[in-house]
């Protein structure tokens, strides 16, 4: 497939800049694979697709806050750095995006809270990549709090304002527990205590990834041949207890649906070759678009992602592009929210 394909008109008011007030009320559109069908539901009544042994798998990833506001030494010029990922706990070395970019080279000095934090940049690692050292005297604990003290929540780019308190606890799953990721998992946003509670006296059974999703799910694709877009790679576990619940739910031709994109990443980067997951623990760089195989999920609830996004790709490769770029019509003609703070779908294959 080549990039012109995920292109369509997307008004912009309807890229959600908020989210629903509640969690599991947002508009919920339900497509049917196998017949084609689309519904028009509310995101509690996801419940009534699913039955008792069924399986639903969530990613447990935490986003910390990534955002930076600073100032360049001796100019005194604004900048703005996103925090990606700890490369060297002992030193303080961090892999950054800084903008603007051309601005911040090796060598400078950027102050954070005004002279409260201090880093140094030592590195180019990308256009807009650098590698920084802080220059904090106390211990790693004492560091962390600090600079996450410092920071904001780190919403999209298409989210046209700046984080608010409240951001802080909605850009984020209930049970969000493993710290590392600067993109939430979006679909599992929508899933409030009530709605996981009534999940499990159903007998729905969960269970939990961790992919740590990182701004390469943004990453424009400048590339028409999909086949030579390259992705970032990101840091992921599938625990023992997972591939013991997913397999058995194989065997048992239960329902195994994928809460998001990066639960599905997670699941296609530790399938073995019978369709059952197999433990892992380490980096996956898989881009996943059509046509594609998937071995595990029956099911996958995913938002309403914007043209010539990876995450789209990944959808329409699972429900099928005709189907799924109809879908995407019907949202906007319906005026479905778009984005992370959106509404959601859920696509069945069984």
């Amino acid at each position: 497939m080549k990039l012109s394909h995920f292109k369509f008109k997307l008004p912009e008011e309807l890229i959600a800049q908020y989210p629903s007030e509640n969690r599991d009320e947002c508009r919920l559109m339900v497509v049917n694979v196998k017949d084609g069908s689309i519904e028009h539901k509310i995101f509690k009544e996801v419940i009534d697709y699913f039955d008792d042994g069924d399986v639903m798998i969530f990613n447990n990833t935490r986003v910390f806050p990534a955002r930076l506001q600073g100032n360049k030494e001796k100019t005194g010029a604004g900048i703005e750095v996103f925090l990606m990922r700890e490369l060297n706990a002992e030193n303080k070395f961090w892999d950054v995006l800084v903008e603007p970019a051309r601005k911040i080279r090796i060598g400078n000095k950027l102050y954070f809270g005004g002279d409260t934090m201090v880093a140094e940049v030592i590195d180019n690692t990308t256009a807009r990549g650098r590698t920084l050292r802080f220059l904090y005297d106390g211990g790693h604990d004492e560091f962390k709090e600090a600079l996450y003290a410092l920071g904001q929540t780190p919403l999209p780019f298409y989210i046209k304002r700046d984080p608010e308190p409240e951001d802080a606890e909605r850009y984020q799953c209930i049970f969000a527990s493993e710290e590392g990721a600067v993109m939430a998992p979006a679909a599992g946003m929508h899933f409030s205590r009530e709605l996981l509670k009534r999940l499990e006296i159903k007998g729905i059974n969960k269970g939990f990834v961790t992919i740590h999703s990182g701004w390469g799910n943004f990453k424009e694709i400048d590339v028409e041949d999909l086949t030579k877009h390259r992705m970032d790679s990101e840091d992921m576990t599938v625990s023992g207890d997972l591939v013991d619940l997913v397999n058995d739910a194989k065997d048992r031709e239960a329902r195994v649906c994928a809460v998001g994109t990066s639960v599905m990443r997670a699941l296609a980067s530790s399938v073995c070759m019978n369709g059952h997951i197999m433990p892992y623990t380490g980096w996956t760089n898989k881009f996943i678009f059509p046509p594609y195989d998937f071995q595990v999920c029956t099911s996958m609830i995913s938002n309403f992602h914007l043209p010539y996004s990876t995450m789209l790709m990944m959808v329409a490769a699972f429900g099928g592009y005709d189907l799924i770029m109809r879908a995407y019509q019907e949202a906007i003609k319906e005026k479905y929210r778009f984005g992370c703070y959106g509404d959601a779908m859920l696509i069945i294959r069984k």
